[in-house]
């Protein structure tokens, strides 16, 4: 049993076969993302990295979505909080730098993905939106069910991704479409456009991943970081490292956006709660689905 686990409130770790399994496990929010989950989930690739037991990793979502992004009445909640209450600490948002080093704060865990020395594997089904991209794109592979939704949504009034791994899957192009519409692709042709490695039949997920974590797992875990750590040393040659670091700058300077529609979002927001505010920000854009059409099936 994991050391960290006895605490453990949003996030499932067990260990079988040369596989942890870690599991997003807030299915009532869609495993939206606060900060007790960032904690644990750190907690929990911590201790996959220090398991001599464990030579590769799984990550997964309980219930119907793989992560739906962050919860965003928690965060609105908690700026509300400590615009009442500043404290002696930082926390508040009062300034872009603030804004920078909270995002910056929040981004550990995904940055930590890249320098766990041990594969991960992402298993992507229902949503994956948002928040949850950062963590899927973050991880070393992806496979997706075939009717996955994975998108950014926020881009059409909330930010822009702190964590910036789409430039490095899908080139400049798709980048753009994606993140400046905030529409979203199914599994199936975001692996088309390399988004992720692969898409299958959401009954044959568990099955794939599965399959994949064992064929990896015989594999030394020294050699799997080898491999593992020079292919991210190409990316970190390729700028993945200080493109982080800009992404959340970017992020915090589209928060301080004046423009109508983030300040409709956020009246929106107090006025009716998230569900709604969601709703009226996305109706523009019909179903949001992006329909590939010179890829064949």
């Amino acid at each position: 049993m994991a050391k960290w686990l006895k605490s453990s409130e949003c996030v499932k770790f067990e260990v079988a076969e040369r596989v942890a399994r870690i599991t997003l496990n807030r299915p009532d929010k869609r495993n939206a993302i606060n900060n007790p989950l960032l904690q644990e989930l750190k907690a929990a690739l911590l201790e996959a990295d220090d398991l001599k037991s464990v030579n590769v990793i799984v990550l997964s979502g309980a219930g119907r979505d793989f992560c739906a992004g962050y919860d965003l009445v928690t965060t609105y909640s908690d700026r509300a909080a400590d615009a009442v209450d500043p404290g002696d600490y930082r926390g508040t948002i009062r300034s872009f730098d603030d804004d920078c080093w909270s995002m910056e704060r929040q981004s550990e865990t995904v940055n930590l993905m890249a320098e766990i020395h041990k594969p991960i594997i992402a298993q992507v089904h229902g949503n994956c939106l948002a928040g949850g991209t950062d963590l899927a794109l973050a991880c070393d592979m992806v496979i997706a069910a075939d009717n996955a939704r994975i998108g950014f949504p926020a881009t059409r009034a909330n930010g822009s991704p702190p964590a910036h791994m789409w430039f490095y899957h899908v080139g400049p192009q798709w980048a753009k479409r994606l993140l400046l519409s905030g529409d979203s692709l199914t599994g199936h042709d975001a692996a088309k456009i390399g988004l992720v490695m692969d898409a299958v039949p959401v009954e044959q997920l568990d099955a794939e991943v599965n399959e994949l974590a064992r064929r990896l797992s015989f594999v030394d875990a020294d050699l799997l970081a080898a491999n593992k750590r020079i292919v991210n040393l190409g990316l970190e040659l390729a700028g993945s490292r200080t493109l982080q670091r800009i992404a959340v700058e970017n992020d915090a300077r589209a928060h301080q956006s004046q423009g109508p529609r983030r300040a409709q979002f956020k009246a929106d927001m107090e006025a009716v709660g998230l569900k709604e505010a969601l709703k009226r920000r996305d109706e523009p854009f019909g179903d949001g689905m992006i329909r590939l059409h010179a890829r064949g099936s």
